[in-house]
């Protein structure tokens, strides 16, 4: 019996050591930042899987969804609403492209990398158009190699 719970307050301790490591990254959501008109800041993000993620629309008229071909396989999808703060965790090791659903076409998109960038070259092949597509090569330029 002593067995059964020590083992059992280890498989407790474990987990709870598992999810005070995840760290939770902050995205805001601005008609103006450091990059310019509508953007998120930072729209680059490097996290660990199990990672949560909350973005935050700091200015009106703004929300978060993840780009279709561009979330991992078997990732849970996400469409923020308008002005409402949405938080995802990180559930699956990849890449995650996000756009503001309003000013998707004026570049308003951020890329966040959980752990291995397993599904880059899907991300890559997804077509965009406008501003977006030169945000997003931008982006894509500061993925670190899988190794």
């Amino acid at each position: 019996m002593r067995h059964a719970i020590a083992i059992a307050a280890a498989l407790a301790a474990l987990l709870l050591a598992g999810a005070a490591q995840a760290a939770d990254h902050q995205i805001q959501l601005l008609n103006k930042g450091e990059k310019g008109a509508m953007v998120f800041q930072p729209d680059f993000v490097l996290a660990a899987p199990g990672d949560t993620v909350t973005f935050v629309p700091t200015d009106k008229s703004h929300n978060a969804e993840g780009i279709k071909g561009m979330i991992p396989d078997s990732a849970t999808p996400f469409k923020g609403k308008m002005n409402e703060p949405i938080t995802i965790t990180l559930d699956k090791e990849g890449v995650y492209g996000v756009k503001c659903t309003p000013h998707y076409g004026m570049g308003m998109v951020a890329l966040i990398v959980a752990g291995k960038p397993v599904n880059l070259e899907q991300a890559k092949a997804v077509k965009q158009t406008g501003k977006a597509k030169k945000a997003f090569e931008a982006l894509f330029a500061g993925v670190p190699a899988a190794n």
